[in-house]
């Protein structure tokens, strides 16, 4: 069965039409839960039932708790919402704690919430129907993870926020007809130290990460996207991506809000 991401939100920040990381797989699973989760109808978003979170930066979290409050008491079950312990902690601790926002996990009783919590590991696959989901190994400012979507005709990988990291391509190089790679850069080269230092590539690091990945793990029309570009430096970013791109076996393009990638 052919899988379809739908981008929502696939920006660094906001501004304009700008929306932050949230992508829709088949129309019922939830890859993050920025900004752009908010250009669903109400019927779309009734129709989500599993959320997976690479992290809990707050660009890649905020609508979860407005999905909670607009649609909750309208759906005939939970909405499921899985990540790593981390992840899972600060959602507890630090939005549904009744201070920032209600504890939907407890409303409108514990026996019925509108939405459950469930711990993931790293390389533990989650299969839903036909889809297999697999949190992957990241190096981030905060614990963070990236996931890897088998469908039977392919896999997209999707690397959330990252900087340098070894066992990012170590799993990524084992997964088997890669289709389509979405992966993060947020700063520009001149900028790189401050990359390095919030756990994020630049156009030069990002060239030095693309040439880890192992060609025969790639589909012949694999295809490589840029995400997480900042609102006010995106099209420089591409440019400095531009050129570091001439050996690369892949040239990286620009994901766009609105895009849907098959695999």
């Amino acid at each position: 069965m052919t899988c379809h991401l739908r981008v929502l939100g696939c920006s660094g920040g906001i501004g304009a039409d700008l929306r932050t990381t949230s992508l829709l797989l088949d129309d019922h699973i939830l890859i993050d839960a920025g900004t752009g989760v908010g250009d669903l109808t109400l019927d779309e978003l009734r129709n989500i039932d599993y959320v997976f979170l690479t992290h809990s930066h707050l660009d890649h979290i905020c609508s979860l708790p407005f999905i909670a409050d607009a649609v909750g008491g309208s759906r005939d079950k939970p909405l499921k919402v899985y990540g790593i312990y981390e992840t899972i902690h600060a959602l507890q601790e630090h939005i549904f704690n009744n201070v920032i926002w209600p504890d939907f996990t407890k409303i409108p009783d514990a026996k019925h919430p509108f939405i459950t919590l469930h711990l993931l590991e790293i390389h533990e696959p989650i299969k839903l129907g036909a889809i297999t989901i697999t949190a992957l190994p990241v190096d981030h400012s905060i614990a963070a993870n990236a996931y890897a979507i088998c469908s039977d005709t392919g896999t997209l990988v999707f690397s959330g926020d990252t900087g340098v990291s070894e066992d990012f391509w170590q799993a990524v190089n084992q997964q088997k007809q890669l289709k389509h790679l979405i992966i993060e850069t947020s700063f520009l080269d001149q900028e790189e130290v401050l990359a390095v230092i919030s756990g994020h590539l630049s156009p030069s690091l990002l060239a030095s990460e693309l040439r880890k990945l192992d060609p025969n793990t790639c589909h012949p029309d694999a295809k490589i996207w840029v995400c997480h570009l900042k609102p006010d430096g995106g099209d420089a970013i591409m440019q400095e991506i531009d050129t570091h791109a001439n050996n690369l076996s892949i040239k990286p393009q620009k994901l766009l809000r609105g895009l849907t990638l098959s695999f």
